[in-house]
């Protein structure tokens, strides 16, 4: 199985709307991708999670009824974890773009995955610098889609 990278706004995406592409990506994709993420996106979530709750237009409890299934899809790893010189490459890698995604950087380099954003600014830039392992959801879908045909 492939090791997928989900950074902040692809959960944030998928709690708005746990039906579309996205949600279909991870709820529907076991067989295919594992996907990761960090201890950082889980504050970033709750950071904006009045914000989340507001253009989401649900309750309390089904936005944390959501967010707990969408959890359960997904395999934590500490930052304390990745070695200093993965976190130096990545930091010299997004240091122009948002010091914000080094996490989610270094956590791909580390697990030898692909990262999974869509952040266009920060897919763009990627790709620009050669970081050859960083999908955007359409993208994924049509990996999925060539993977599940074999």
């Amino acid at each position: 199985m492939r090791k997928i990278i989900v950074d902040t706004n692809i959960i944030f995406s998928c709690l708005l709307n746990t039906q579309g592409t996205i949600g279909d990506l991870i709820f529907n994709s076991n067989d295919i991708f594992e996907f990761y993420s960090n201890e950082y996106m889980r504050y970033e979530i709750r950071k904006h999670w009045a914000k989340i709750k507001k253009i989401s237009k649900l309750t309390d409890l089904q936005l944390e009824t959501s967010y707990d299934k969408l959890l359960t899809k997904l395999t934590f790893i500490n930052e304390g974890l990745i070695p200093k010189i993965i976190w130096r490459k990545s930091e010299v890698l997004v240091a122009d773009i948002d010091e914000d995604d080094i996490d989610f950087v270094a956590l791909t380099k580390y697990l030898k995955g692909s990262l999974w954003t869509g952040d266009k600014i920060l897919y763009s830039a990627l790709k620009a610098k050669r970081f050859r392992t960083v999908y955007n959801t359409a993208e994924l879908v049509k990996l999925r889609d060539k993977v599940a045909e074999k």
